[in-house]
Order: C-alpha cells, then sequence, then structure tokens
C-alpha cells in the first residue's frame, strides 16, 4: 500500500469511525436537551446527559454488533424515510415539484416497512404473510 495508503487506511479505519460517534454522541445530547429543556451553555448541565449517554454507550458497545448494525441501518433508513415525507409536504404546500421526494419515500418506506413486518427481530411475519390461511 505504502505510506500514503497506511495513512489514508488509518484515517478510514480511526478518524472516521472516531468523528461520526462523537457527531452521534453530540447530536443525541442536543436531541435530549432539547425534548427535556435544558439549557447547553455550561460545562455541568453538558454532562447531566453526557454522563447517562456515554454509559448507554459504553453497555450498546458489548453487544453484538450484528445486532447492532442492523437496528441502526433500519433506524436509518427510516429516519431517512420521515425526513423525505417531510420535505415531500413541504413542497406540496409550496406548490413546487414535490414528487422529487415523494417517490423515493414511497420506495423507502417500502424497504422500512418490509424489513420491520420480515425480519425475525422484529415482527417475524415471513411465513404468516407469504402463506396466509394454511395455503402453504
Amino acid at each position: 500500500m505504502g505510506g500514503i495508503g497506511i495513512a489514508l487506511a488509518m484515517l478510514g479505519v480511526i478518524a472516521c469511525p472516531i468523528t461520526s460517534g462523537d457527531t452521534a454522541f453530540r447530536s443525541a445530547r442536543l436531541v435530549l436537551a432539547d425534548w427535556f429543556g435544558i439549557e447547553q451553555k455550561g460545562f455541568q448541565k453538558r454532562l447531566y446527559l453526557c454522563v447517562p449517554l456515554l454509559g448507554a454507550g459504553a453497555v450498546i458497545s458489548q453487544l453484538d454488533y450484528s445486532i447492532v448494525w442492523r437496528y441502526f441501518s433500519w433506524t436509518n433508513q427510516t429516519l431517512a424515510m420521515i425526513v423525505l415525507w417531510a420535505a415531500s409536504m413541504y413542497l406540496f404546500y409550496e406548490k413546487k415539484n414535490y414528487w422529487i421526494t415523494a417517490v423515493p419515500a414511497t420506495f423507502m418506506s417500502a424497504v422500512s416497512m418490509t424489513y420491520f413486518f420480515f425480519a425475525k427481530e422484529c415482527l417475524n411475519m415471513g411465513t404468516a404473510v407469504a402463506y396466509p390461511a394454511g395455503l402453504s
């Protein structure tokens, strides 16, 4: 790989996940602060939310990552779907071309709902829906 390849690999394996985790924890802290009306200007008030969040992160980091990754992927897709539907409604009310966001939102809705209905860790409706009324 050479020196540049090693540097790029280290950046991709070490630095990118650390900055992504930092952003995720910061976003979660700010969302919780907004929900509960906790001001975030003082250092001590930030710790009120950071310590429990980091504790939850420590517990989650001990779980099987194949399961954690499935839930993360589904929630990420579902969040994108909700944002696309919200953007579609905004464009609709502004009398602009809302199809540009409604078509991908429809596709992502189908993907998210399919996973939720058929995955073993969710509703596990695979055989019940595929073969209704004993038609197997």
